[in-house]
């Protein structure tokens, strides 16, 4: 009984899934499709006119030599012909163009859907598995519209007015067609049903192999580093082997749908030769009757068996309907209620009120926080690695949200302040000063593309991009590779310095933002800093403590809590952490 309501449930899901899936994809374009469905529909029925006129050919032209006949029976087929050639034209054109236009919509969608994810999500998915799931499992949602699902219900009117000439020809013979027929459909019915979940599961390891070649392709110089180049090769062997093997169980349940067709139209091609034999040697039927039977009766199998094809290819689609749906219905970051304030300005006072986190449910990060920093101060997170520095740092840049407690900004909950407005005047460099495919001057101008030369060259000048830029042949449109490969790391922290510098934030997070310089480079960058820091609340994190000595606070954190807190002079003086930390690094 509990596998019994545990199917039907599933039933009713899949039942709702392609309810949803006709409702915002097929209704929607219904006068596009009802204009394919006369298409086809005119198509189909100029289709007919040749296996019709089969029987005046043979029982009037050729028995009664009527050539009169002959000549309108030709001119009636070549006008039929070339209907059938302009109506497919148009149909392929019309349904083709707008299925992957279809594509090219539900690609933006899904994108738009993924990337408006709190930050926790891409913590917890591979790029790769969602690059997947935005360019392939939509791919095959055109059948929808495209010409799978117009051909259907195009065939099956085609196949109703065959079955009407058919019973006019002979009821008894049509009968005998049509039984082994309905019991072909049946089983194809079955057939799909077992199949959709495997379509979706096949979409789910293609994700998974997607996402693990996009990590070694990435990693390439840590893989050849390690001289790990067959462990890569064996991992992606056994996922493109577990592909393969979902895909021969959809091959082979599609097969067996076609070998179950070509069985049922050679019994039934069988059966109706030797019945129609006896009726023609009987007197009870013509030739002409016969062979216009046979043309016909084609014309109401093909459909059925158009399932094998068409059935396949809307299982497919609803398998990736599936999955759609499970990323289109997630919340998207920032849309709760609550968020109703758009400040035209942000001055950057941020305060942490009794603030909890935890990315686990029961296992806290950061307890119970409580402090302040006040606008235009620069504030410093120091502690041992895993301390809860950067869990600050995301929770003050809104990326995670607190699990308990308040975090304002300018005496407003952040939680009440609109994404968008907060974020635009948000700057951050990140420990892995993340670049993107293209030039310096791209990536500079990634947060502000229209701002002016000259804002362009004063931070250029201001993170000291201009001395190795300008040892370019290009100078600041040099291409930098994929992640800014081509520079050293030192250079890539400058370029993620001046984007943010470009950026023109009220709050700005620095995540170990010398942590990639030597030392003659960290002395010119915290030069700068120093000077460009003047009026913006900025939160550092380091490990280096030489370069936060000025800041107006240090923030000693340990276990997810402040321990010390003061500035640079007063913190080695109590001989406390703080203490501790700089007199390490000092005999380091």
């Amino acid at each position: 009984m509990k596998h019994f309501h545990k199917s039907h449930g599933h039933h009713k899901l899949k039942l709702a899934g392609i309810k949803r899936s006709f409702k915002t994809i097929v209704f929607p374009r219904w006068r596009l499709l009802l204009l394919g469905l006369l298409l086809i529909v005119v198509n189909r029925f100029a289709s007919l006119v040749l296996p019709a006129s089969t029987k005046y050919f043979i029982d009037r032209v050729l028995a009664e030599h009527n050539m009169e006949l002959l000549k309108q029976l030709m001119i009636g087929v070549g006008a039929a012909v070339c209907i059938q050639a302009v109506s497919s034209f148009f149909l392929t054109r019309l349904l083709s163009v707008e299925a992957y236009h279809l594509i090219y919509q539900l690609r933006l969608k899904v994108q738009k859907h993924v990337i408006r994810q709190p930050i926790a999500y891409f913590d917890n998915n591979r790029s790769g598995a969602l690059v997947s799931r935005i360019m392939n499992d939509v791919e095959g949602i055109r059948n929808l519209v495209g010409r799978g699902l117009v051909q259907l219900v195009g065939g099956f009117l085609t196949a109703g007015v065959a079955l009407v000439l058919l019973l006019k020809i002979n009821i008894f013979l049509t009968a005998i067609s049509f039984l082994p027929v309905l019991l072909f459909s049946v089983i194809s019915l079955f057939a799909f049903s077992y199949l959709r979940p495997i379509f979706r599961k096949r979409s789910e390891i293609l994700a998974e192999v997607t996402a693990r070649l996009t990590e070694s392709l990435n990693g390439i110089r840590i893989v050849r580093g390690f001289n790990a180049e067959r462990r890569e090769e064996k991992t992606f062997k056994e996922g493109a082997n577990r592909l393969f093997t979902t895909i021969r169980k959809t091959l082979t349940a599609t097969s067996f749908i076609v070998s179950a067709g070509i069985f049922v139209i050679g019994a039934t091609s069988l059966t109706i030769m030797g019945l129609g034999g006896m009726l023609i040697l009987k007197g009870e039927m013509t030739v002409g009757d016969f062979v216009s039977f046979i043309f016909l009766l084609g014309f109401l199998v093909a459909p059925i068996l158009q399932i094998t094809n068409v059935g396949t290819q809307l299982t497919e689609a609803f398998a990736g309907l599936d999955r759609m749906e499970e990323v289109l219905t997630l919340p998207l970051e920032g849309q709760e209620p609550e968020r109703i304030h758009s400040p035209h300005a942000i001055k950057g006072a941020i305060r942490f009120d009794q603030v909890s986190f935890s990315y686990e449910k029961g296992e806290e990060i950061i307890h119970n926080l409580s402090l302040e920093i006040l606008s235009g101060s620069v504030t410093a997170l120091v502690g041992s690695s895993g301390s809860g520095k950067t869990t600050i740092a995301g929770l003050a840049a809104s990326f995670l949200k607190p699990t308990k407690g308040i975090i304002s900004i300018d005496n407003m909950d952040i939680s009440t302040i609109k994404l968008e407005s907060y974020r635009s005047r948000l700057g951050v460099v990140l420990q892995d000063d993340f670049l993107f495919e293209g030039t310096i001057r791209e990536n500079l101008l990634f947060t502000r593309p229209k701002v002016n030369e000259e804002t362009l060259l004063a931070a250029v000048k201001a993170a000291h991009i201009d001395e190795f830029s300008d040892g370019f042949e290009k100078g600041l449109d040099t291409i930098i590779g994929e992640r800014g490969v081509k520079l050293s790391g030192g250079q890539r922290q400058r370029v993620a310095i001046g984007r943010a510098l470009i950026a023109d934030p009220s709050v700005l997070i620095l995540d170990e933002a010398t942590s990639s310089l030597d030392s003659e480079n960290e002395m010119l960058i915290q030069k700068s800093l120093d000077f460009l820091l003047k009026g913006r609340t900025t939160i550092v994190i380091a490990h280096r403590l030489s370069t936060i000595k000025r800041a107006d606070q240090i923030l000693v954190v340990e276990g997810g809590r402040v321990v010390e807190k003061g500035r640079h002079e007063f913190l080695l003086q109590t001989g406390g952490r703080y203490h501790e930390l700089y007199t390490l690094q000092a005999r380091i």
